[in-house]
């Protein structure tokens, strides 16, 4: 019963956390050097859960070339740059991380 309360309230608080800032009814704005910062919110949140997984093997900092994340990490990176495309990133970098953990 309490996992469903926990569940239930947090999903309440999502959406009202959401719909405040999205409902353009509501007088909330935003001023343009928080939008500013908040921008900088999620490159920071993927630097730090994908910054472990890519350069810590075994609780220990791993650089050499036969690091699967880490090739595949520096390949998704250039492929953004140079696609522009979200979506083919992302399925091109998993096809070159699964093809690097087989062939390393």
């Amino acid at each position: 019963m309490m996992v469903w309360a926990v569940i239930f309230g947090m999903g309440a608080l999502v959406f009202l956390n959401r719909y405040v800032f999205l409902e353009p009814r509501l007088p909330v704005r935003l001023s343009s050097n928080v939008r500013q910062f908040l921008g900088f919110a999620v490159p920071g949140m993927l630097t730090a859960i994908c910054g472990p997984i890519i350069f810590l093997a075994d609780h220990q900092l791993n650089l050499s070339p036969a690091n699967p994340y880490l090739l595949a990490g520096i390949c998704a990176v250039a492929l953004m740059f140079w696609t522009r495309n979200v979506l083919m990133t992302v399925l091109l970098s998993m096809a070159v991380f699964y093809l690097l953990r087989w062939w390393l």
